[in-house]
């Protein structure tokens, strides 16, 4: 008997259990049949599709994918894995499965500049973000009255050249024991080393105060004032070793004129930053972003 056969008895008058919620992402060299076949082993296991989008890239011949599910409470994640394993083996397929119920959690890293910090904190109140605040953590102690005022755990890891090594080696410690699925960077002004960029490369986001490419280095929005610019912006990115180069999630900008100031400028954009930063973490969560090389797909 599969799990497919098999069913359970409700008492009369007992609700039956909801069914489970799955996420399926998957890439793979471009061949017919993919779509049938995934979607086939979905339906063995008595799954119930709510949302698909699906990408070709002819420049790489690469497929991407990205599946919601429902399934009967008693299908698990091994009996979807062994559903789709001749799918896998079959094209060669990087794939990920993730419990759709499951609400994830992150760690946000922050200095003084709080405003991307509290936007993410107001979304999750709202119901608009759906995700849990492990902690926050920072190298300055501004922040601690936001963490206590919604009875967040605080973190302060100040840090200075010498001390870098032992700081980023707690703060790794940290997001690791709390179970956090994702790092976000709210306007975070440390530099990540390479070794933890590297640990953290998938899982970890940081918001740009410039529409990359940029004026690199301090005060970017007063160098843009100085130059005139007609657009600012901010941009969403997965951290690397590279710096200000991950792949970009998302990217927002402003129309600015003339008769703005520096300072107008940089209220402009801390509006952008917090919302570009919020649905960068947003399709992160809801398992829409895939990496393509440098680039991204998002669904």
């Amino acid at each position: 008997m599969t799990a497919a056969d098999t069913t359970t008895s409700t008492a009369p008058g007992e609700a039956a259990a909801p069914d489970r919620t799955h996420i399926l992402n998957l890439s793979c060299t471009d061949r017919p049949g993919i779509v049938a076949r995934v979607t086939t082993s979905i339906a063995a296991v008595g799954g119930n599709i709510a949302e698909s989008a699906q990408y070709w890239d002819r420049s790489t011949d690469r497929f991407f994918m990205r599946i919601l599910f429902t399934t009967p409470r008693e299908v698990n994640h091994a009996v979807i894995h062994g559903a789709l394993r001749s799918a896998i083996d079959g094209f060669g397929m990087t794939f990920s499965l993730t419990d759709g119920d499951r609400v994830p959690g992150i760690l946000v890293l922050v200095s003084r500049f709080d405003h991307c910090l509290l936007n993410l904190l107001y979304q999750i109140r709202v119901g608009w973000l759906r995700a849990e605040v492990r902690g926050i953590v920072s190298n300055h102690e501004d922040a601690r009255t936001i963490a206590e005022q919604h009875r967040l755990p605080f973190h302060h890891l100040p840090v200075t050249r010498d001390t870098k090594p032992e700081q980023e080696a707690r703060l790794l410690e940290l997001y690791r024991d709390s179970g956090a699925d994702l790092v976000v960077l709210a306007r975070y002004m440390q530099v990540l080393s390479n070794g933890l960029s590297t640990a953290l490369q998938g899982h970890a986001i940081n918001i740009h105060h410039s529409f990359l490419p940029s004026f690199k280095g301090a005060k970017p929005y007063h160098q843009a004032h100085e130059r005139g610019v007609k657009l600012i912006g901010a941009t969403a990115h997965y951290v690397t070793p590279d710096l200000d180069e991950g792949p970009i999630i998302e990217q927002e900008t402003e129309r600015v004129t003339h008769a703005l100031s520096a300072d107008d400028l940089v209220a402009v954009g801390r509006d952008v930053e917090a919302r570009v930063l919020a649905r960068g973490v947003k399709l992160h969560l809801e398992r829409r972003v895939l990496l393509n090389g440098h680039k991204t797909v998002v669904f």
